[in-house]
């Protein structure tokens, strides 16, 4: 339910929006489920709450599965975002340029069928469906649009390129590499909109990529301020 940019469940926010077939999930998916990401061979120790604290507050859990969900509230969020960029009334005023809606569209295809493979692969272990704010974003405005856009995205590859060291398994961890090519090609495209020819500017003197960490992420990054239902994440892995 959507009310003032506000999504309260943004699963069934893409009903009333657009619908991915079964057939194309998988095709934008690329194949992750052949990876092997299933939840039954997360180590033991593991723990899987995929039910909210009394308070609200959604646990990511421990382990891998504890990485799993954390990747799977970033994606729901970036989901969301472009979900609503795609359906809003003035997609097509604010992006004049054919070629640019139809990269925004696929860019939300990519979003939703990410986070349907690990809605998909974490099974009871999941946490639900996150509530969402984006009442800061003009969705009128190209330039509000893709400045949120590019901190989606850049937040989204840091998150993943420092949570990459906290992942045991090796399958998990080939399916987080896979997505996040996918992610830093949004987010130098992205970038490129803003300021032509600046795809890379985010990377440091050794032409390597932001690494953040889940508290930065969830708490005092972007990510935080749109998504409002609370996150505990203090049972993920440390390094």
């Amino acid at each position: 339910m959507k009310t003032n940019n506000v999504i309260t469940d943004p699963g069934q926010e893409d009903v009333a929006t657009y619908d991915v077939s079964r057939r194309k999930f998988f095709q934008l998916a690329g194949g992750l489920a052949g990876a092997g990401l299933l939840l039954a061979s997360c180590s033991k120790g593991d723990s899987t709450p995929n039910n909210p604290m009394a308070s609200g507050t959604v646990r990511l859990g421990s382990g891998d599965t504890g990485i799993l969900n954390y990747a799977y509230a970033l994606e729901q969020l970036e989901a969301a975002f472009y979900i609503q960029v795609v359906a809003n009334s003035s997609f097509t005023t604010a992006f004049t340029d054919p070629d640019e809606r139809a990269r925004l569209t696929e860019i939300r295809d990519h979003e939703v069928a990410h986070r349907e493979f690990f809605k998909a692969a974490l099974g009871s272990s999941a946490i639900g469906a996150l509530t969402v704010d984006f009442s800061k974003i003009d969705f009128t405005s190209r330039s509000s649009i893709l400045s949120a856009a590019m901190a989606f995205e850049d937040l989204g590859v840091s998150a993943y390129n420092y949570a990459g060291q906290l992942i045991s398994s090796p399958d998990y961890l080939t399916v987080a590499g896979k997505i996040v090519s996918v992610e830093a090609r949004h987010a130098a495209y992205i970038r490129d909109l803003v300021t032509p020819r600046s795809f890379a500017d985010i990377l440091d003197s050794n032409g390597l990529d932001v690494a953040n960490p889940p508290s930065y992420v969830l708490s005092s990054a972007g990510a935080g301020a749109y998504v409002k239902t609370p996150i505990d994440y203090s049972q993920l892995p440390t390094l």
